[in-house]
């Protein structure tokens, strides 16, 4: 919108680089061009704004398949006015000289132009083709249809609008039957799924299965390295039996040898002291046997005497000790 500013009675204008502004003064054109500043009196101008950028126009309609299925299709259509002098003549671009606001509505009168010539050939596209191929190639198919069609419709050059691109966003069923395609896709991929699950299971179960195998084997190889080790223990138990038997015969045997050898010692040794005691014997029976008898007398007094308990006094009556130096001295006479 371009921008208008009061003086005394002047009115100033001044637009955008991408709006082209035509000034006619009492019938005469004064200015024409893009981004022009001006000043004008509002009474005796005319004044028309075309945008000369490039504007975006979203569309969304209906359209019937071959087989009578009702789809939204959803594009974008990108236009810009090439010769704003001719759009200027056919289409409504004239703005209020006090507020610079166009009196009309011209991009809408484009937006309605386009949109009936694209929904057109989107129609007759669609009509000629399935839902499952319009969904599968429909994009590039009226995409095509839609700028051949504008390229070909003769009212746009006339009106100076050009059409730079045309984009198809989506071409959509309604909700039941969306859903209704995407049954079969959705069993088909649940079925993989099942398949690669049933497969994983199916591994796993080997892989189990395997383990437990493995397990086994280990079970009875131990089991067996188990019993050769009972085997080898019983073994080397009767090996060690064996052994400690012969080691306890040996020494056994050595004891009776080494006792034997202590009985002929001993037997010998009391031979020995036994004939040494009857030699003394002898020698002690062959001397007394020589002695007198006062000599056996006095031997057997002292070996008495050795055997009696110590006496360490002894009193006699006047009788006694008289009788006994009576024999004493009587024995001292004869001897």
């Amino acid at each position: 919108m371009a921008d208008i500013t009061r003086r005394a009675g002047w009115r100033h204008l001044r637009s955008a680089p991408t709006a082209h502004v035509r000034h006619h003064h009492r019938g005469r054109l004064v200015h024409d061009g893009a981004g022009l500043s001006f000043w004008f009196r509002a009474l005796s101008a005319a004044l028309s704004e075309v945008p000369v950028d490039d504007r975006e126009l979203g569309m969304a309609f209906h359209a019937r398949t071959a087989d009578f299925q009702d789809v939204s299709v959803q594009c974008t259509v990108t236009y810009r006015v090439s010769r704003p002098d001719a759009a200027a003549t056919r289409i409504d671009f004239s703005i209020d000289p006090d507020t610079g606001a166009w009196r009309g509505a011209p991009l809408e009168q484009i937006a309605g132009l386009l949109t009936e010539t694209a929904q057109q050939h989107t129609l007759d596209a669609l009509a000629r083709t399935p839902l499952a191929a319009a969904l599968v190639d429909g994009v590039a198919a009226v995409r095509d249809r839609i700028a051949d069609g504008l390229a070909a419709e003769p009212r746009l050059p006339e009106t100076g609008i050009e059409v730079v691109t045309v984009r198809v966003v989506a071409i959509r069923p309604e909700p039941e039957v969306e859903r209704a395609l995407r049954t079969p896709a959705r069993e088909q991929i649940q079925q993989e799924a099942d398949r690669a699950t049933y497969e994983r299971r199916a591994v796993a179960v080997e892989r189990e299965r395997a383990i437990a195998e493995n397990e086994l084997a280990s079970k009875i190889e131990l089991a067996r390295q188990e019993e050769r080790l009972v085997d080898q223990r019983g073994i080397n138990a009767r090996r060690e039996a064996e052994e400690s038997a012969a080691a306890d015969a040996v020494r056994a045997e050595a004891e009776a040898v080494r006792k034997v050898r202590l009985a002929r010692a001993e037997a010998e040794a009391a031979r020995e002291v036994g004939a040494a005691r009857a030699e003394a014997q002898a020698a002690w029976l062959r001397v007394h046997g020589e002695a007198d008898a006062a000599t056996l007398h006095a031997l057997a007094a002292t070996r008495a005497a050795e055997n009696l308990p110590r006496i360490e006094s002894v009193t006699l009556s006047p009788d006694v000790l008289t009788g006994l130096l009576a024999r004493l001295g009587g024995g001292g006479g004869a001897s």
